[in-house]
């Protein structure tokens, strides 16, 4: 998990509370504002799931160029 999924988790888990709240007070601009904190923490979550699988596939070609190498010594 990378910083940017953490920093996803944290703020949507923050909107949700805030859009709670600010539903059983009855406050309107604080339950948007919990939803659109909870949209950004959804849409920093999906970022980082993009570079971990970025990351990830940029492992796996390294591991193939390995391999191709080694067989190439043989």
């Amino acid at each position: 998990m990378n910083k940017q999924q953490v920093k996803g988790v944290a703020n949507e888990v923050t909107g949700e509370v805030k859009e709670h709240v600010g539903r059983a007070l009855g406050d309107k601009s604080t339950e948007l504002k919990g939803h659109v904190q909870e949209m950004k923490g959804k849409a920093q979550q999906k970022i980082g799931n993009a570079r971990e699988d970025l990351k990830d596939g940029a492992e796996e070609a390294t591991d193939l160029d390995r391999e191709d190498r080694n067989l190439d010594r043989k």
